[in-house]
């Protein structure tokens, strides 16, 4: 049985640490899509962890984790994550990249770069690590697959194709200095014998496993909002972020993906450009992002502090649609213990009208909140794991966000850690 972990809203929603708790009773952990843009903290025995490439299942040793074709994978990135997992004390875990996964380049993350410096005050809040570049060459067929670093005539082909149509770029448009074939083919195939261990049929190993009955997690990278055709285009990354891209990104049938979680969190952040209703700023945002997760709502690549606001229901029924969820874990409650009252966006003003139903993109830029005031409960509950014990409030604002999203919450989070976690139902 294949369960999809997926994103409800733009991303650090908590799927890491949710992905853990059920890597826990699974046998195959696969990260389908996206790259180094973005991470997901993990606290667990070994101590706190922030993967970017890696997948949430590499703290268990009866894990195979996968590195899916859907994924854009930098290696020096995925080297340097093994090094710091093997300097905490984890023991080396079981990891196939699939031989189809194609490579995020080092003129990938100069382009990207180069092209945000280029748009300027238009720029997109692009992480700036390669991302849609190296989608862009994907799908221009100009990307390089791992299969072939180990095919060096061939490899010496590509990257002379690739670099002609670079350097009119990067010369003319960018006024940067050219690419050089050949130092880009020596600094690959200079780690190319580092992942030369790791690397398999993944596609045929998933398909095996479930064959003989195994449990089989899909880990999907930031959420529904950061779709490039369903999310807040085109402020969005450049895979998709979908549980259904599950079936493209590592090769399983559509047929096989029997649960999708999407992970919300109790309030709302982003990180990067683009409409957010239900944004928070001054002291009230400063205060939310302070207290939020256990380092505060900063980026787990980037460093770049969050934007914060009010849960939006208005978002999250729609994440949670296009998602195909059918169960919500709803994480960070237990960060909203110290307001009086809480606020949850139900509806966007647009034009003078209210909607119940997310717009696109020309219309959520006009679109102004209309929020439902619920009482806060003025305690600290981190770390509860009965739900029955919780405070009436919060249960009771469980119960509303429940009924708003139309989707069965059943686990709530009440801290980052791996086990602070209680079960609705």
């Amino acid at each position: 049985m294949v369960k999809a972990i997926v994103g409800a809203n733009w991303g650090d929603e908590g799927k890491g640490k949710i992905t853990d708790l059920f890597a826990e009773g699974s046998d195959v952990v696969v990260r389908f899509q996206g790259g180094a843009n973005a991470g997901h903290t993990i606290i667990c025995d070994y101590g706190k962890f922030a993967l970017h490439q890696l997948p949430s299942g590499v703290f268990y040793p009866h894990i195979t984790n996968i590195i899916g074709n859907g994924v854009a994978l930098n290696v020096p990135k995925f080297l340097e994550e093994l090094n710091h997992l093997r300097e905490g004390g984890v023991p080396a875990p079981h990891i196939i990249i699939d031989q189809r996964t194609q490579v995020l380049m080092p003129y990938h993350v100069l382009q990207d770069q180069y092209e945000e410096e280029r748009l300027g005050g238009h720029a997109f809040g692009s992480t700036k690590s390669g991302i849609a570049p190296f989608y862009s060459d994907k799908y221009a067929k100009y990307g390089i697959q791992i299969c072939e670093l180990f095919d060096e005539p061939r490899l010496m082909e590509r990257l002379e194709q690739v670099c002609a149509i670079k350097n009119v770029l990067f010369e003319h448009l960018y006024h940067k200095p050219k690419l050089d074939p050949k130092a880009i083919f020596e600094e690959v195939t200079g780690y190319r014998d580092q992942i030369a261990p790791y690397v398999g049929d993944a596609m045929s190993f998933v398909k095996e496993a479930l064959a003989e009955g195994k449990q089989v997690l899909l880990e999907a990278q930031l959420g529904a909002m950061k779709d490039p055709d369903f999310g807040i285009y085109p402020f969005t990354t450049s895979s998709h972020t979908l549980a259904g891209f599950g079936c493209m990104g590592v090769g399983v049938a559509p047929q096989d993906i029997k649960s999708i979680v999407a992970i919300t969190k109790a309030y709302s952040s982003a990180v990067g450009a683009g409409a957010f209703v239900s944004e928070l700023f001054g002291d009230e945002a400063e205060e939310l992002r302070h207290r939020g997760g256990d380092a505060g709502e900063y980026g787990a690549t980037t460093g770049r502090p969050r934007r914060v606001g009010w849960f939006d229901a208005v978002a999250t029924r729609y994440g949670c649609k296009v998602q195909g969820a059918t169960e919500v874990a709803l994480t960070a409650v237990d960060v909203l213990g110290y307001l009086d009252e809480i606020k949850v966006c139900t509806g966007y003003e647009i034009d003078g009208k209210i909607t119940r139903d997310f717009p696109v993109t020309p219309l959520l830029e006009r679109a102004k909140p209309v929020y439902t005031t619920l009482p806060g409960w003025k305690c600290d509950i981190r770390g509860e794991t009965d739900y029955n014990r919780l405070p009436s409030q919060a249960k009771g604002y469980v119960d509303f966000l429940e009924k708003e999203i139309g989707v069965p919450i059943t686990i709530v989070s009440t801290g980052p850690k791996r086990h602070e976690i209680t079960h609705r139902r």
